[in-house]
């Protein structure tokens, strides 16, 4: 098995970049096409809490632009994801629950470098441009001043949002190691789930609605909170909060995926009949 290194690491991204490269030269005009339709479905997906917060000038103290902050933020976090998760790496439960957890074995390389390997920067990079504007035109138009280091902060939410998502996939995908056929598509139901509820301001919500959205189904450290974080509008106290859930998330994934992973070496999958098709 390969060790993970840096070098070993940037080598394999490359990789995959000219493969990437490849699939757009080899289909341009389709390629291109599908980039079209990922951007004006990302845009739209938005447009509806945007227009809102123009007609009404704000939602819960957030003002029209300052909202197109947040959904432009939750944006790129989703398309940072995209680009790097090549062979449905961020969704794990489909991996486990296809069969395909076994052919891995057989690869020269070990597991967490399998899963980290994956890099689609020209046919996935749709949205995350779509996004990056949308975030300019909307930091062009703020009525606050931001400070600095908003730079700073603006990656560092981005990186431990990106954590939070993909946490609570593997968190998740934990499960597909005892129950293969039923939990396939466990990740992507709650990846997407998190991912829509993320374009929803929490400012204005009641308590008993905003906490669970904090917490236990945590859509509002997608996007909503980080924002608030970066336009300095909360206490700089609560500003740590989404660290510590990423990292208890990442705690808690990594010791039930482990734990999935030894039973299911144990048991295995029985997915595939004798012809070699899959139940």
């Amino acid at each position: 098995m390969g060790k993970i290194t840096v070098k070993r690491y940037i080598e394999l991204q490359i990789t995959y970049a000219k493969m990437d490269m490849g699939a757009l030269l080899r289909d341009t005009k389709f390629m291109l096409i599908a980039l079209t339709a990922d951007i004006c479905a990302d845009i739209s997906a938005v447009s509806g809490i945007f227009l809102l917060a123009w007609r009404f000038g704000g939602i819960g103290g957030l003002d029209k632009f300052e909202i197109l902050f947040m959904l432009a933020f939750g944006g790129i976090v989703n398309g940072v994801i995209r680009v790097f998760d090549h062979g449905n790496a961020s969704f794990p439960s489909r991996i486990i629950g296809r069969g395909q957890w076994e052919h891995m074995f057989i690869m020269p390389l070990s597991y967490p470098l399998q899963m980290l390997a994956g890099f689609s920067p020209f046919t996935c990079s749709g949205p995350l441009i779509s996004n990056i504007i949308l975030l300019c035109i909307a930091v062009a138009n703020l009525s606050v001043v931001l400070p600095w280091w908003w730079i700073f902060l603006l990656f560092c939410n981005i990186f431990v949002s990106m954590v939070i998502v993909v946490g609570l996939s593997y968190l998740v995908s934990s499960l597909a190691f005892y129950a293969p056929v039923q939990c396939e598509e466990i990740s992507s139901t709650v990846r997407y789930s998190v991912e829509e509820r993320a374009t929803y301001p929490l400012s204005g919500m009641p308590a008993y609605m905003k906490i669970p959205l904090l917490t236990i189904f945590p859509a509002g450290l997608i996007a909503w909170l980080p924002t608030l974080i970066i336009l300095g509008k909360i206490p700089t106290i609560e500003n740590i909060y989404p660290v510590i859930f990423a990292a208890l998330v990442s705690l808690l994934a990594a010791y039930f995926f482990g734990k999935g992973f030894k039973y299911y070496v144990k048991k295995g999958i029985n997915r595939y009949a004798a012809g070699g098709h899959r139940s």
